[in-house]
């Protein structure tokens, strides 16, 4: 009888494990975080997170960004005409299309983004 048991919740467990894994493996893997070049007037480095910017989001829709915003091109390949500037993001182009202070956080405060 208690073996029926053991096996009983065994099962269970496998078959959420199983679960698990399915939704797991159906998830999207985020880029690894982006360190953006450091100009010499900078307060400190910028790291791009993609896992803070999607949120919790099951499905996050790269598209509001790339390409539109940002090319999906390494980093170190970034000609320097698309580089992210403050002119830019202040004229709403590059972060400046979300970071604005009404979408995400504005530019108040430095460290928000440099560090």
């Amino acid at each position: 009888m208690r073996s029926w048991s053991l096996v009983a919740v065994l099962a269970i467990i496998v078959a959420i494990g199983g679960v698990g894994l399915a939704v797991g493996q159906d998830l999207p893997k985020l880029p690894s975080d982006l360190t953006l070049p450091q100009s010499p007037d900078s307060p400190g480095k910028v790291t791009f997170a993609h896992a803070s910017h999607v949120g919790m989001q099951a499905r996050p829709d790269c598209t509001q960004c790339h390409p539109k915003l940002f090319s999906i091109l390494k980093a170190q390949a970034r000609p320097s005409a698309d580089r992210i500037t403050h002119a830019r993001m202040e004229k709403g182009q590059k972060c400046g299309a979300c970071h604005n202070g009404k979408t995400a956080f504005g530019f108040d405060n430095c460290s928000s983004c440099h560090r």
